[in-house]
């Protein structure tokens, strides 16, 4: 940046914002929107990225700020960028453990202001110094983001970003104020953060007293979605519907939702099925904390056999048996609840589900998708009561955010790690360091770490378990055969923090731990395997985003090798499912998840990512065919392009890819009996392949325009197309567009295989349909799909291009 490219950033900054400039320079205001998909942190992280040297001043520093920078600060280190951090004493609110972090990194300055306890200035400063020019470039950002993950990332925050050159006014008097601020400070040490930690500490419990008095005051409610969801059900129930089936992410508080549920509905008795006893007790507790207190409540599972109460916990295990169901009448229950309900298609569940006749039937599962073979959603006649997937959780602050670091495996004998990577390589005594440095270098919130490790198989699991207790962890291994009791024993030994319990580090585990175990105080989680599903990833992310008392955030170290399906990281943490790989290109780039959440991949991780995306085939027709299959069972009946978007699954493009337009797909995936003829097939085919890619917004705008008046005016529709979509529309642009809808753009050979028909007409300033177009729309099958492929492509330009 030089002076003269430095004053046009300024002019466009203070006096007119219509001039075309680079966004990086321009002033501006800097805060946390969720619905723009912005963060304070994403500057910041560019910033850091791109500069030579940097100072940041701020009042806090907290362990969950540094959380979402370490990443950045360790390839700064790599660089060997200098950086000075200055922090504050006031309100002895400043964590030891970030202060900590940051000693680390010798690249690092860090002193902290102890005399003066109302220094509260947040400002963070960056230097740079152009590779092509003499020119040194500085960035401030001015406001109140302090160094904390919440200022970072979801506060209503306030900053303003300016850039200058190294003579600026502005940037010389901020320098002037960091560096008296930093002459006046006191250099942090090791032997300064062990005589802080008990001031820290008594400040801490007084504020923690305090919260726990205001937090007495209050009873659990509902939230937001939850409230929803129940509005939902009750819809559902005054409609004469008697089952449904709830949607929601894991620890987003199902078990909570259907005991506000059960309270409002108030059936005389209620049974609770689950596949494990813990669970089951766990969900009597919870009851227990909502329901009204004379209710009685029991548990009917191996070595419990209440089954008199009013409200019975049952494992299925248990009820299956002919002895146990039959103690029951078929209506003994008005309202029956089905946990983790895409197991219903097991024969146990089944049976159970045809002897009782309840009032209501409540199905809770996170994953849907995954009912082997059995139609769930026709289980539940297609009533879907609420949907509450993992970024909708997080953007609610329903579950704890997380800090996903996408690391890459090590080279072992020469060969990266990959899907077929034999027993050796994968516990040699190499990995198993280089496991162990990156779980200490991004530990945990608060405390000891508190770890579930995933692994591809049993063998790795126990062998890595065993390796870590080598080393120094206190690590146990947990199998599909372990018993209830060792089970339940092990996870109390991973969540105590009782004096005299023989604690664990980490509980190692293949698939065990996915689902039906609820270990909120887990704060680190592990991946050691291929991602082979996204559903089963976000199970296994889930394990740690319960909320719990001591935890704010959760870390999770993905180690990732060369693995056929590293595709589907994107899929499964972004949560987008469309299989568009534009778009999933662009989600990786763009980088955004809601809440304080943050994603790290390595640049060699990314580029893995982005090579395993290039290779796959997304338009597999057995993968095709499946989705359809799905979102027809979602709905209980054929979906047309736009129930895929609504439902947020596969892009329906995909099918048009394979075959040419939507019809054609559904002809071959659910034939039935059509009265389309040849001629609207192929031009359903161009509409499909030239309109419905969304990348230009005015053929698809004219057409349905004159799909409801007939005719229409040049000048209205340009004026039409500025008021509804803002988009300047050229008398050029309406001639190429009528150029193509007439066919005349195409050559002979493309217009032919179309069915050559011109769809439009211009004359005199106006446009109207064909009359040979306009009589195949009287038929209402043929209106149908051609209407939501256009109403589809305007969403898809909205969307993904404007």
């Amino acid at each position: 940046m030089n002076s003269s490219e430095l004053a046009l950033y300024l002019e466009a900054g203070f006096i007119d914002f219509n001039i075309e400039t680079d966004e990086r320079f321009l002033p501006k205001i800097l805060t946390n929107n969720q619905q723009e998909q912005v963060k304070v942190l994403e500057n910041l992280l560019f910033e850091l990225e791109h500069c030579d040297e940097f100072f940041f001043s701020v009042a806090f520093v907290t362990n969950s700020g540094i959380a979402c920078l370490i990443d950045t600060l360790k390839e700064l280190e790599n660089k060997h960028i200098k950086g000075k951090i200055l922090a504050s004493q006031y309100q002895n609110f400043t964590e030891p453990r970030a202060l900590r972090r940051l000693l680390q990194f010798p690249n690092l300055e860090l002193k902290i202001i102890t005399s003066d306890y109302n220094f509260h200035a947040k400002g963070y400063l960056f230097h740079t110094h152009a590779t092509s020019t003499k020119d040194e470039n500085y960035t401030m950002i001015v406001g109140s983001s302090n160094l904390t993950q919440s200022a970072l990332t979801v506060n209503r925050e306030w900053n303003v970003q300016l850039s200058s050159m190294k003579d600026g006014a502005l940037i010389r008097q901020m320098q002037e104020e960091l560096n008296q601020a930093w002459d006046d400070a006191t250099t942090v040490t090791e032997e300064w953060i062990a005589a802080y930690e008990r001031i820290y500490g008594e400040a801490r419990s007084q504020r923690q007293r305090a919260y726990t008095k205001i937090h007495k005051l209050y009873k659990i409610n509902p939230n937001k979605m939850q409230a929803a969801a129940l509005q939902n059900i009750a819809a559902l129930r005054a409609e004469g519907k008697n089952r449904a089936l709830l949607i929601s992410a894991t620890g987003t508080g199902k078990t909570y939702l259907s005991a506000f549920d059960v309270r409002a509905a108030q059936p005389k008795r209620c049974l609770f099925i689950v596949h494990r006893g813990l669970i089951a007790r766990k969900s009597k507790e919870s009851f227990e904390q909502i329901i009204d207190e004379h209710i009685t409540t029991g548990l009917f599972t191996s070595g419990h056999r209440e089954i008199d109460r009013d409200y019975v916990f049952a494992t299925v295990q248990t009820l299956v048996k002919d002895e146990n169901l039959h103690a029951f009448a078929p209506d003994a229950f008005d309202y029956i609840i089905i946990d983790e309900a895409h197991h219903a298609g097991a024969k146990s569940y089944q049976k159970v589900l045809s002897y009782f006749k309840p009032k209501f039937l409540l199905g809770m599962t996170a994953t849907p998708e995954r009912s082997d073979d059995c139609d769930i959603f026709k289980t539940f006649d297609h009533n879907i009561a609420y949907e509450i997937r993992l970024n909708q959780a997080l953007a609610e602050n329903m579950l704890v955010p997380f800090h996903y670091h996408g690391v890459s495996e090590i080279v072992v004998d020469g060969e990266l790690l990959d899907d077929n990577a034999d027993f050796v390589r994968l516990t040699s005594e190499e990995r198993v360091k280089n496991i162990l440095y990156y779980a200490d270098f991004y530990g945990c919130d608060q405390g000891r770490v508190k770890g579930i490790v995933f692994c591809s198989r049993i063998e790795e699991a126990k062998a890595l378990s065993e390796a870590f207790n080598k080393h120094g962890k206190r690590a146990a291994f947990l199998a599909g055969a372990t018993s209830e009791e060792e089970r339940a024993r092990l996870i109390k030994r991973l969540e105590s923090d009782e004096e005299g319990v023989d604690k664990l580090d980490y509980l190692f585990s293949v698939d065990v731990l996915n689902e039906g175990v609820d270990i909120p105080s887990v704060n680190q989680i592990i991946m050691l395997r291929p991602t082979q599903s996204a559903i089963v990833f976000v199970q296994q992310l889930g394990r740690g985003l319960r909320k719990s008392k001591a935890k704010r955030y959760l870390e999770v170290i993905d180690f990732i090798g060369n693995y056929e399906n590293n595709y589907m990281l994107p899929i499964a943490l972004y949560g987008d499912r469309s299989c568009s790989k534009e778009k999933l290109r662009r989600i990786v780039h763009n980088n955004f998840l809601p809440g304080a959440s943050t994603v790290y991949f390595t640049d060699v991780v990314r580029e893995r990512i982005f090579e395993s995306l290039n290779k796959n085939n997304f338009l597999e027709l057995r993968q095709l065919k499946e989705s359809y299959q799905l979102v027809k069972s979602k709905l209980g009946h054929a979906p047309m392009m736009l129930d895929f978007l609504a439902l947020g699954d596969k892009d329906p493009y995909l099918f048009i890819q394979k075959k040419k337009s939507y019809y054609n797909f559904r002809q071959y995936a659910d034939p039935y009996e059509s009265t389309l003829n040849a001629s609207q097939c192929k031009l359903l085919e161009f509409i499909c392949l030239e309109l419905a890619n969304g990348r230009r917004l005015e053929e698809v705008v004219l057409l349905r325009c004159l799909m409801q008046h007939a005719k229409i005016d040049v000048s209205a529709f340009m004026q039409y197309m500025q008021d509804k979509y803002q988009l300047t529309t050229s008398a050029a642009t309406v001639a190429s567009v009528v150029n193509v809808l007439s066919m005349q753009f195409f050559k002979t050979a493309d217009a032919q295989k179309y069915g050559d028909m011109p769809l439009v007409n211009a004359n005199a300033g106006s446009i109207c349909l064909s009359e040979k177009f306009s009589s195949m729309l009287a038929n209402k099958e043929f209106y149908s799909y051609v209407n939501d492929a256009l109403a589809y492509a305007e969403k898809r330009f909205l969307s993904d291009y404007k």
